[in-house]
C-alpha cells in the first residue's frame, strides 16, 4: 500500500503540473494504528522514505510517535493553518483523533486521505 500511495500522490502532483522533486509534503501521522505511538512497520515509514528518495521536502505531525522513528531529512511540525497552507500536498496516512481535520480542509490546497477523514473539492481518497 505505501507503494501505491506514493504512485497516486505523484500522479496527482504530475496532474496539476507539480513534480514531487522539492515539492513540501505534509504527512499526518506515523503510526501504524490510530490513537497509538507504535510506528514499528508502520506504512507511513515507507511512504516517508519513497518521497525523500523522490527529493520532496517532507514535514510530519504525530502527536504520539517520538522522534527515535524519524529520518534525520525529515521536519517534525506542529499542525497549524501556516504548516497546511505552505504544503504543496497534505497525505493523511494516521488519522488521530488530535488532527483538526476541519483545518486541513479549509487550507489545504491538495489532500491524499487514505482515511477518508477530510471533505472538501481538493481532497482524494484512496
Amino acid at each position: 500500500m505505501p507503494d501505491y500511495v506514493v504512485s497516486r500522490l505523484t500522479v496527482a502532483m504530475n496532474r496539476n503540473r507539480q513534480p514531487v522533486n522539492g515539492s513540501r509534503i505534509l504527512l499526518l501521522g506515523l503510526a501504524y494504528k490510530r490513537n497509538t505511538s507504535d510506528a514499528r512497520e508502520a506504512p507511513a515509514t515507507r511512504i516517508a522514505q519513497q518521497l525523500l528518495a523522490l527529493d520532496a521536502d517532507l514535514r510530519v505531525v504525530d502527536p504520539y510517535v517520538d522522534d527515535r522513528w524519524l529520518d534525520p531529512r525529515v521536519t517534525r511540525v506542529e499542525l497549524t493553518a501556516d504548516e497546511i497552507a505552505a504544503a504543496d500536498a497534505v497525505v493523511v496516512v494516521a488519522d488521530h483523533d488530535a488532527f483538526d481535520y476541519d483545518l486541513v480542509a479549509r487550507h489545504a490546497r491538495y489532500v491524499l486521505d487514505t482515511r477518508h477523514r477530510v471533505t472538501g473539492e481538493q481532497v482524494e481518497y484512496l
